[in-house]
């Protein structure tokens, strides 16, 4: 194998060769099938956001037409741009996408339309609604998204900036730790505050570190997939190349032992194996790392007494209701009355859960639509992510296939751990629940991780060019 010149030019054999009939026709009927799932998942918005007014007796919303049209527009924009400038992309992400935010606006409008109801039962001010900051968030993600698709034309050209987007995403992790400018809220120091404004900075670090993960493993997949010893049947890495992974190991205890957030730890040191192993092929990396996660878990449990209590309240949330275990308590209590169909929308008693329009919202849907309707959720982003992994597959550069990879690896990381903290099956991690919670930085950050995906897929489904250039600062490996 060898490294073919950055400025050359790389011929692609054995490709189909489309003619221009079949080239302009399939990615309009792409397009076509994408208008049609974005009016679908709109409109179950706007029943879904219909029958929380009729439930609650709050009848027809104030404004409801301007919002629904605000979002109807913010998604048709959005399309446009994806059918002008990505014509051949994926056409499920972005209606996915779509319908999960959609989701998300109209539960927090049912909360916050409980916590109206409260206020006036205890004769206080009502809050101001929390629907409508998340639809400001949702034009900006939307925004970002258009931004990220006009100005990035070939997902390749990030290859040149690796060590450049490492080290943006170990600022960002560190960001909360400066004094002053972070901010501790429930125990946990990821917050940064500036001015009136205040945002996660690591939800932005994971796509940073996913790019420096794939440029980084593109050139050094080779040595890293050198066996020199086996045990039990396993090959091990070479000692000195054993050093990329125990860096992210150390990285990711200090971002548990400084900040005390189980969950970025956990996505930081999942997303780096994951993308190890995918990159190498080897096994023994999966080992290692199951056994360095093993190990920083029983070290964080004796030493750390905020782990120490989420795995007590984990282990017994009902011994712990009148401390740190009433959350997921109150969310097993929601899931149980939601049973199998649920309470339908603006009938169940969500609210009761403590911050169930960020860390619980998926108990939120899950009580008053179901089992059903929670495993239809699961299934959307089930879904989202084997169209990652298919665009990953697709691909024809390295690169692009790592970071597609490792972009959804992200996104099933922190569906595993959410859903598992919310139904106890794992403890508890504080991770934010993508495009559903009420938050700007997770929605703005996934909006951002779809518009790549959307770029490398539109990549993997082009017509492939008898001759087609390399972007300048690429690396191309040539098989012999």
């Amino acid at each position: 194998m060898r490294a073919a010149p950055t400025s050359g030019r790389l011929p692609h054999t054995g490709a189909r060769a489309m003619s221009q009939t079949e080239t302009g026709r399939r990615p309009a009927t792409r397009r076509n099938r994408e208008l049609f799932l974005l009016i679908i998942a709109w409109g179950l918005g706007v029943l879904g956001t219909l029958q929380v007014g009729w439930a609650t007796g709050e009848g027809t919303p104030q404004r409801f037409w301007i919002t629904a049209s605000v979002v109807g527009v913010l998604a048709l924009l959005a399309h446009i741009i994806v059918r002008w400038r990505v014509p051949f992309a994926d056409p499920l992400l972005l209606p996915l996408a779509t319908l999960l935010t959609i989701l998300g606006m109209t539960m927090i409008y049912r909360l916050d339309v409980a916590a109206a109801q409260r206020a006036i039962r205890n004769n206080s001010p009502p809050p101001t609604p929390d629907v409508y900051s998340q639809l400001i968030w949702f034009a900006v993600g939307v925004t970002l998204f258009i931004v990220v698709l006009l100005i990035l034309r070939d997902h390749r050209v990030l290859q040149r900036y690796t060590y450049t987007a490492g080290l943006i995403g170990l600022a960002l992790l560190l960001l909360p730790l400066i004094p002053g400018l972070g901010a501790t809220i429930n125990g946990a120091t990821l917050w940064v505050r500036f001015g009136g404004l205040s945002f996660q900075p690591a939800e932005l670090a994971k796509i940073a570190l996913t790019i420096f993960f794939a440029g980084y493993l593109v050139v050094k997949r080779d040595s890293l997939a050198l066996v020199r010893v086996r045990f039990l049947g396993i090959g091990l890495p070479r000692p000195r190349d054993l050093g990329p992974i125990v860096v992210a190991w150390v990285f990711s205890l200090g971002i548990l032992i400084f900040q005390r957030d189980l969950g970025t730890s956990l996505l930081f040191f999942g997303l780096f194996v994951a993308m190890l192993y995918i990159a190498t092929q080897r096994r023994s990396w999966i080992v290692l790392g199951v056994g360095l996660f093993a190990v920083g878990s029983v070290f964080s449990y004796l030493a750390f007494n905020h782990v120490r209590v989420r795995v007590q309240v984990w282990i017994d949330p009902f011994a712990f209701a009148d401390t740190g275990g009433y959350q997921i308590v109150q969310s097993l209590y929601g899931f149980a009355n939601g049973g199998m169909l649920g309470t339908g929308l603006g009938r169940g008693y969500p609210q009761l859960v403590p911050f169930a329009n960020t860390d619980f919202v998926l108990a939120a849907l899950g009580e008053e639509l179901g089992l059903v309707g929670f495993i239809a959720i699961i299934m959307i982003y089930a879904i989202m992510v084997q169209r990652g992994f298919r665009a990953a597959v697709a691909v024809r550069d390295p690169f692009g296939q790592l970071l597609a990879a490792g972009l959804s690896i992200t996104l099933a990381l922190q569906i595993f751990v959410i859903v598992g903290g919310v139904t106890r099956l794992i403890p508890l991690t504080g991770l934010t629940t993508p495009f559903l919670s009420y938050g700007g930085s997770s929605l703005i950050a996934n909006w951002i991780l779809v518009a790549l995906l959307l770029v490398i897929s539109h990549r993997a489904r082009q017509p492939i060019p008898a001759v087609e250039p390399i972007p300048e600062g690429a690396t191309q490996v040539v098989q012999r």
